[in-house]
């Protein structure tokens, strides 16, 4: 099945949902993981503890702030090691100003990470992806039209 892009049509009710509030990640290298997504992504740890670890992503809706959480269940009852084969998890992606796009991509590629390009053309954004520690894909992206 496919959807229609753009809003809502009118007749259809609107959502209570206003805004991405939070994204979390199990891990089960937190440390590696803190350290990849302070000093390679740029987030900044708001509160890190032994079994989680939450960085600011700014202001989200009505004054909640939106964060990026890795969470370490391995000392959790009945947890079990998550096969990165079997999950629908994609990818994450994180907003960048077109004017630091470029920098940023050189910046990654002179950290070690591999890099994929792509432009997306139906809604003009130019996007890089690396993994992270976990093998989680991790996107750039900022809105750049090629016309500007």
């Amino acid at each position: 099945m496919t959807h229609p892009p753009g809003p809502a049509p009118a007749d259809h009710p609107s959502t209570p949902v206003k805004a991405l509030g939070e994204l979390a990640l199990r891990t089960e290298n937190l440390d590696e993981m803190v350290t990849f997504y302070r000093d390679v992504v740029g987030l900044h740890p708001i509160e890190v503890g032994e079994t989680n670890a939450f960085f600011s992503l700014g202001e989200s809706y009505g004054g909640h702030a939106a964060v990026f959480v890795l969470f370490d269940r391995t000392g959790s009852e009945g947890y079990t090691a998550v096969d990165q084969r079997h999950t629908s998890f994609d990818h994450l992606a994180f907003t960048v100003a077109p004017e630091d796009f470029d920098s940023e991509a050189a910046r990654l590629e002179a950290a070690g990470l591999d890099l994929d390009f792509a432009y997306h053309d139906w809604v003009q954004w130019r996007s890089l992806y690396f993994d992270d520690p976990d093998g989680n894909r991790v996107e750039f992206v900022c809105y750049d039209p090629k016309d500007a």
